[in-house]
């Protein structure tokens, strides 16, 4: 399994329009972070978590040339934008591609993209496959997919864990039932936005309270603010078994 990190950043992004923060000025191609994304390519399939405003650069950034899903997280904006630009992949790859969803986030998308879903079909609109998830597993292709709850403040969304890899991104809270799902992965990714409190995400302290609660052999840190700081500083404040992750930063499994 590759997994390749497609954007790290936070719905802003860095650099966030118009701030002069030393972190938005930086010249360190590790301090500009799309939003968040990730692409995991498995023996069998290529799947994509998350596609928001910056999908079509990233998956242009990242070559990546067949795409078989897309898992989605949540509703918010910064994860969904994108998903108009799975058309090219329709018309080179002659094939629709599956996405999977709970209902809320079908409902969000059947409202952002009310074209896709109307009865009147035009040429060139994007072909999807809408599959309906819950908190229970299921595959794509010979891959086991283990959906899990977390919540983003108030609002229940989903992390995903494939394998020894487990996904959380935009979580504050994550219960012991959820923590259970994913006990022993080996990789784990998880949101770390700012080192100053915030309501709905984890911040720098709690994200690394909660990697060691885990426990895998390595965590890295996604959705990142320009609040937390330089790439370089920050991560000299780590550990070892905790790395931030960048754009286009690929592991293997």
């Amino acid at each position: 399994m590759k997994i390749t990190f497609l954007g790290t950043g936070t719905s802003q992004g860095i650099p966030v329009i118009g701030c002069k923060c030393v972190v938005c000025q930086s010249a360190d191609k590790k301090d500009q972070r799309l939003r968040v994304s990730v692409w995991v390519k498995t023996a069998d399939k290529s799947i994509v978590i998350d596609s928001g405003p910056d999908f079509r650069y990233q998956m242009l950034r990242a070559g990546v040339d067949d795409l078989d899903a897309i898992l989605y997280t949540h509703e918010h904006k910064d994860h969904v934008a994108g998903l108009d630009d799975i058309r090219p992949y329709n018309y080179i790859l002659k094939k629709r591609i599956d996405i999977y969803a709970t209902e809320r986030v079908q409902e969000a998308l059947k409202r952002e993209f009310q074209y896709i879903f109307a009865d009147t079909k035009y040429h060139g609109l994007p072909q999807i496959n809408l599959h309906t998830i819950t908190d229970e597993p299921f595959a794509i292709g010979e891959n086991t997919i283990v959906p899990f709850e977390v919540m983003h403040y108030k609002l229940p969304i989903l992390g995903y864990r494939i394998g020894d890899f487990t996904y959380i991104t935009d979580a504050k809270t994550i219960s012991e039932a959820s923590l259970e799902k994913i006990k022993g992965t080996k990789v784990l990714v998880l949101n770390a936005l700012q080192k100053e409190d915030h309501i709905s995400h984890l911040t720098f302290s709690e994200a690394i309270e909660l990697a060691n609660k885990v426990g895998a052999e390595m965590t890295y840190f996604t959705h990142i603010s320009h609040n937390l700081g330089l790439h370089a500083e920050v991560s000299k404040e780590l550990p070892a078994h905790i790395k931030l992750a960048y754009d286009g930063l690929t592991i293997e499994l």
